[in-house]
């Protein structure tokens, strides 16, 4: 970065979070939110090329299962254990009309965010592909380790991938891997999340454009946060959004799909800039604190 682009840089980050401020939102956040987690990303700066499997893989027969099985067993308690950031807190506290996600992990809820659409569902649960059953994925975690005494622990050191599981593509690691079949019909279990090859449920679809469209008619705007908007399950919104006029700030730290769309793109961690627009307020503790002189 030269000297000459900062300026131009802050001025932007301004405009935007002066273009923000006090309008209706939806925001939508991608996989970016959640690294300030530990969680890490697809496609950020220093990312790794990551290809997450496919429905059609994980469908295709024991093989992939145990693959994408063994992988997701190692990298749970990982992202089981993760917590909000800051960037989750301001969310929350921003509370806009829609908050859509296109993140796996939970952690918008747990920040207590409450208008709120996970795109592309949740890793919590888990669904049988036979009789559709939903059940939670802690209680196949204790299945997984009783079928697979001590597995987690031998690769505790391979490195983690967003979709919480782990980089363990050697097949001699997971030849023997034992999955749990579903107890009520025997049938095939599958994280409840969209895998690439699969469409997002057509109400969740719907809901997300008729937010962006009210907060549109309201004169408000659409914040992505933390996404490259290469999947066109988020992309669509920031077209949708821009062909209807309505203002679209990116903030993300790299390039986009939809920056050519965008009112402002804003180069930015999404944590600094999120609890810039919805600060935390400072608790009565903290300010008389601030009041006593130094010890």
């Amino acid at each position: 970065m030269t000297a000459a682009a900062q300026p131009d840089l802050e001025a932007t980050y301004e405009a935007a979070l002066e273009l923000l401020a006090g309008r209706p939102l939806v925001l939508l956040t991608g996989a970016g939110m959640s690294t300030d987690s530990g969680i890490p990303d697809y496609r950020g700066p220093g990312s790794s090329n990551r290809t997450p499997m496919t429905y059609q893989e994980l469908v295709s027969g024991p093989a992939a299962q145990q693959r994408y099985w063994a992988r997701s067993h190692v990298g749970w308690g990982r992202m089981g254990g993760a917590e909000p950031n800051a960037g989750h807190h301001a969310c929350a506290r921003l509370d806009p009309d829609l908050l859509i996600t296109q993140n796996v992990d939970g952690l918008h809820e747990a920040a207590g965010s409450r208008r709120l659409v996970a795109l592309h569902g949740r890793i919590a649960d888990v669904v049988c592909l036979g009789c559709r059953q939903t059940t939670s994925r802690l209680a196949l975690q204790a299945r997984l380790e009783a079928a697979n005494p001590g597995f987690a622990q031998r690769y505790a050191d391979v490195a983690s991938r967003p979709d919480g599981d782990v980089d363990l593509d050697d097949p001699a690691t997971y030849a023997d891997f034992v999955v749990p079949a579903c107890e009520t019909c025997g049938g095939v279990l599958k994280p409840d999340v969209v895998f690439f090859g699969e469409n997002v449920p057509k109400p969740r679809v719907e809901r997300c454009y008729a937010a962006v469209d009210a907060v549109g008619t309201a004169g408000g705007a659409l914040l992505v946060v933390g996404s490259s908007l290469t999947v066109m399950s988020g992309f669509r919104f920031v077209r949708h959004a821009a062909k209807a006029d309505t203002p679209v700030v990116i903030v993300n730290r790299g390039a986009t799909r939809g920056d050519d769309l965008a009112t402002y793109k804003v180069e930015a961690g999404c944590s600094e800039f999120l609890a810039e627009l919805a600060p935390a307020p400072v608790g009565k503790f903290t300010a008389e604190a601030e009041k006593l002189p130094p010890l």
